[in-house]
């Protein structure tokens, strides 16, 4: 009797909480959704380079003229001025924390988001977006999640800034932004059945609503990312448009089904060092949780996302393109040295070896951040007794997104309210 009621009560409890937390949530949204006031910013010029301090020059070997073969070795300097455009699970988190790491070796400027982790995404990013921005300030990396406006982010950064971005199969995308942020997306709700995703692409043009709340993360992500209309039909001639202003603006895609190559390809292009690619797969599903899509759902796929699924073949074609002209046989020397220095870190970080479910992270600062309704993001336990001479470079390596950025100064108090009314929601 005596835990009957204790249910009835907690049950009670939790209804108030959440539907107290309910009216905050859409309160809430309402003002992180609604339409930002662009401020007319006066125009005063970006200096060409704003390191803070001449990078160090060092050797890397020379491509001959017949770019097929290396020879003798020739000097370079590091770029440090890069713009990341930051996709939507592409392994971004990955990339980024090698972008934290290496602005921090070299101590640049990094234009972050205030408040969150995110320039105000789905909104088309504004320099006033920036923290403490102020007209003329010189930044070297930009690298967080925005809706591109290239020029905004062209009066923001050096003349020299390298543009990179990255790629994935727009049909794994899709299966993975439907399981990421299929709870925050409205039109999903009503979809019946345990197998959503399936049930959705039965029939996508029934369930889609383009002007849903949250719509675009389940078609055509990539092109909608770059700032494009991603509900255009493939024929429009404003696709070829899209596809051929990114080509010009980027100097490197890469691709995530070859995330070593495009590393070796981002070494090459800005001149940097084999330590500089040190990684760890961060903000990875564990298995059970992905959909194996059939080549049936597959095929369904990639035509909801034809627009993505030309971006991407046209990529991939310049992206083996570069391969071929730094030389296969290079590169697969080069990649088996990267996989080999990044499992010799491994053996040295990593408890185990191996990542590790949300539970059995023993850390809360190592804790990844979790989509609502389920812990699928794995993380990893650093070891105990790392030597000095890694410790900080493993904790570094290891470290999830929001604890790097709340490292480096970033107030991330809206990202962390939104967490914990997750946190509650899921109680």
């Amino acid at each position: 009797m005596i835990v009957k009621q204790g249910r009835q009560w907690r049950s009670m409890c939790k209804g108030l909480v959440l539907g107290t937390l309910l009216t905050s949530c859409m309160i809430l949204l309402y003002c992180l959704s609604a339409p930002q006031v662009h401020l007319s910013l006066p125009e005063v010029p970006v200096p060409y380079s704003c390191a803070h301090r001449p990078a160090q020059f060092h050797s890397i070997p020379a491509i001959n003229n017949s770019q097929k073969t290396r020879g003798q070795k020739s000097v370079c300097t590091p770029k440090v001025d890069v713009m990341f455009m930051k996709t939507h699970k592409t392994a971004s988190s990955t990339l980024i924390n090698i972008l934290f790491r290496f602005g921090e070796k070299h101590r640049l400027k990094f234009a972050f988001p205030d408040s969150r982790n995110d320039f105000f995404y789905p909104s088309p990013f504004q320099r006033s977006q920036v923290k403490d921005y102020k007209p003329g300030m010189c930044f070297n990396i930009i690298c967080n999640h925005m809706r591109f406006n290239p020029p905004e982010v062209a009066k923001l950064l050096p003349m020299d800034t390298s543009y990179i971005t990255i790629l994935r199969d727009p049909a794994e995308l899709f299966e993975s932004s439907f399981h990421y942020f299929g709870r925050v997306v409205p039109l999903t709700w009503k979809i019946p059945g345990e197998d959503k995703l399936t049930e959705f692409l039965r029939d996508p043009h029934y369930y889609f609503d383009p002007e849903g709340f949250n719509s675009f993360y389940l078609k055509n992500l990539l092109f909608f990312d770059f700032g494009q209309d991603n509900t255009l039909e493939l024929d429009d001639p404003r696709v070829e448009e899209g596809i051929r202003s990114i080509t010009d603006r980027f100097q490197l895609v890469m691709l995530v089904e070859y995330f070593e190559e495009s590393l070796i390809l981002l070494k090459d292009a800005l001149c940097w060092e084999m330590d500089d690619l040190l990684f760890f797969k961060l903000n990875a599903r564990k298995g059970s949780t992905v959909s194996k899509l059939t080549p049936e759902l597959r095929a369904k796929a990639l035509e909801w996302n034809a627009i993505d699924w030309k971006l991407y073949q046209h990529f991939n074609n310049t992206f083996w393109k570069k391969v071929d002209a730094y030389g296969r046989k290079q590169m697969e020397e080069d990649v088996a040295e990267l996989k080999r220095r990044n499992a010799e870190m491994a053996a040295i970080c990593i408890e185990g070896g191996h990542a590790v479910e949300a539970g059995n992270i023993q850390e809360t600062a190592m804790q990844p951040w979790q989509p609502i309704g389920e812990k699928s993001i794995m993380g990893y336990n650093l070891k105990k007794n790392v030597d000095k001479a890694h410790r900080k470079l493993c904790r570094k390596m290891l470290m999830p997104e929001l604890q790097y950025l709340t490292e480096l100064g970033v107030n991330l108090w809206i990202t962390r309210l939104w967490g914990h009314i997750r946190d509650i929601i899921n109680w």
